[in-house]
């Protein structure tokens, strides 16, 4: 017979804000949060980067991917059971990272550091994939996250325009509303397809997508 989690309530007395105790009892009860656990993944984020992939078709045995913002890992893990052992992935996060069984380099900086690009450029001049699910620490007011999340969409754009392959693929995280025409614009002259997804996993009342740009016309466009 199949087990079923019943809903989780807070019986602990230890003093929490109504934030976080709205936060921890949405974690006990995410069904996702519950599914990354049984099935040996750091985060339910990496059921987003699986439904992308099932969509879309960007990841392949032997590719070279860079996860942006990878930390717990999540991603990372998707990645490397899709590339690995032909393939390449670096993972970057301004968090510690724990390292993981599979041969995965790790790189701790921030990435909107002009030495942290050319570190990142030094394990990987060209790159099949570039995923991005970098956020910046939300201040609670919307036009300000849009414009910092846009930033790190901007500076994540700007370097995969020069260090994907051609006919490469970009990921990356987006706040519905969020998403400046001229970051679109800009996706839509370096590559063919330019997509946006929700993920089923993503929280229904998250105002976060995904853009998937596939299709890179090369270096020289534009």
């Amino acid at each position: 017979m199949k087990k079923t989690v019943g809903r989780v309530s807070l019986k602990s007395r230890k003093k929490r804000t109504q934030s976080s105790r709205d936060w921890l009892l949405r974690q006990l009860n995410d069904p996702f949060v519950q599914k990354a656990k049984l099935e040996g993944y750091r985060s339910r984020a990496a059921f987003k980067l699986l439904e992308i992939d099932e969509k879309y078709k960007i990841l392949k045995p032997g590719y070279r991917v860079i996860d942006l913002g990878a930390a717990p890992g999540g991603w990372t893990q998707i990645i490397a059971k899709k590339v690995l052992p032909k393939g390449v992935v670096v993972a970057l996060d301004l968090q510690d990272i724990v390292p993981f069984s599979e041969t995965v380099t790790i790189i701790k900086g921030d990435f909107e550091e002009d030495i942290v690009q050319h570190q990142l450029a030094e394990y990987m001049a060209e790159a099949d994939v570039i995923v991005s699910d970098m956020a910046a620490a939300a201040c609670g007011i919307p036009a300000v996250d849009h414009l910092r999340i846009g930033n790190l969409l901007e500076a994540a754009i700007n370097f995969s325009t020069k260090h994907l392959t051609k006919g490469g693929s970009f990921v990356a995280k987006v706040l519905m509303g969020g998403t400046e025409a001229e970051l679109l614009k800009l996706l839509k002259l370096h590559f063919s397809q330019v997509f946006h997804f929700k993920p089923n996993s993503s929280r229904k009342d998250s105002a976060e997508m995904y853009v998937v740009a596939k299709g890179f016309k090369g270096k020289n466009t534009g």
